[in-house]
C-alpha cells in the first residue's frame, strides 16, 4: 500500500460511543470482537485505503464509552457530517460515531489527550434490577458519606502504584486527579463516582472505586486510600470494581495547532 502524499489526503478525528457489554475492550485482539476492529471495518468500507484507527483509551472488556476519541488517515475528502452518517451505516447498534472533524494526516489522539473523565455507577439495592445489569455494580448496602470521605485522600498529585493491576509495567506511577467526587443521580439508588485526571494507570479507576466501596460497606476500615497510597503495593488497596459499572465520559483533547479549538467542539 502506498503511503505517499497522494494516498493520505488528511485525517479525521471521531467521538465514539459504545456499549462495552459485547466487546472484549477497545484494542484489537486476535479472535475477539473489539471496538477498534469494528470501527476500522466501517472506515475501510468507505475508504479501503484508509490508515489504521487510533484511540485514546484502551478500555477493558465490558467498559462503556460516551466520548472515546479515535482518528485515522484517509484518502477521501468527505465533510464531517458525511463521515458521521456514513460510518454509522456500517456500524452495529452497540457502537456509534457521535461527531467528526478533519485534522492533518498523522494526528495521534492519544498524544493530544490532556485529560479524561470517567464515571462509575454503583446500584445500592438488595434485589437485582435488570435495567442496571450491565451499567452499574450492585451492592446491597453502602454508606455514601464514608466513600465520599475516602475520595478526599486521592485528589491531587500522588503515586498511585497501589492502585494499578499487576499487568501495568509503567515505571512512572505518579498521576494527578483534578476531581474525585461522589454524586447522586436521578435514581436515588445510584451512587456515582466521577474521576477526572491527566492520565490513568491500568485499572486505576476501578481499584480506587473498589477500595472506596469496600470502606462504604464495612469491608475495610476508614482511611483505606490514605493508607494504601504510601504503601505502593497493590495488596494495600481493596477490590477491583467490576468493569460494567465504568463509562469513559469525556476526553479533553487538544486539536492541532492553528485550529483554535479543543475537543469536544
Amino acid at each position: 500500500m502506498s503511503t505517499d502524499s497522494t494516498s493520505r489526503r488528511g485525517g479525521v478525528v471521531l467521538e465514539v460511543a459504545y456499549d462495552g457489554t459485547g466487546f472484549h475492550g477497545w484494542a484489537r485482539q486476535v479472535g475477539a470482537r473489539t471496538v477498534q476492529e469494528t470501527l476500522a471495518g466501517a472506515v475501510l468500507a468507505i475508504d479501503p485505503r484508509a490508515g489504521d484507527v487510533r484511540g485514546t483509551s484502551r478500555t477493558d472488556a465490558g467498559v462503556h464509552a460516551e466520548g472515546q476519541i479515535a482518528s485515522f488517515d484517509t484518502t477521501l475528502e468527505i465533510p464531517a457530517r458525511g463521515w458521521v452518517l456514513g460510518l454509522n451505516q456500517h456500524l452495529p447498534e452497540d457502537v456509534a460515531v457521535r461527531a467528526a472533524r478533519s485534522v492533518p494526516a498523522g494526528f495521534w489522539p492519544r498524544g493530544a489527550a490532556r485529560g479524561k473523565r470517567y464515571r462509575y455507577r454503583v446500584l445500592v439495592d438488595p434485589v437485582r434490577d435488570p435495567h442496571w445489569r450491565t451499567r452499574a455494580w450492585r451492592v446491597a448496602e453502602l454508606d455514601a458519606h464514608a466513600i465520599a470521605r475516602e475520595a478526599e485522600a486521592a485528589r491531587g498529585t500522588h503515586d498511585f502504584a497501589s492502585f494499578r493491576s499487576a499487568g501495568d509495567q509503567r515505571t512512572t506511577t505518579v498521576r494527578t486527579l483534578s476531581r474525585l467526587d461522589v454524586e447522586r443521580e436521578g435514581d436515588p439508588r445510584i451512587v456515582s463516582v466521577v474521576v477526572e485526571g491527566d492520565a490513568f494507570l491500568y485499572n486505576m479507576v476501578r481499584i480506587l472505586v473498589g477500595t472506596m466501596v469496600d470502606v462504604g460497606r464495612g469491608r475495610l476500615p476508614p482511611g483505606a486510600i490514605a493508607r494504601a497510597l504510601p504503601a505502593r503495593d497493590r495488596r494495600a488497596a481493596g477490590t477491583t470494581a467490576p468493569a460494567h459499572g465504568l463509562v469513559l465520559e469525556t476526553v479533553d483533547l487538544a486539536l492541532p495547532e492553528g485550529s483554535g479549538e479543543r475537543w469536544p467542539l
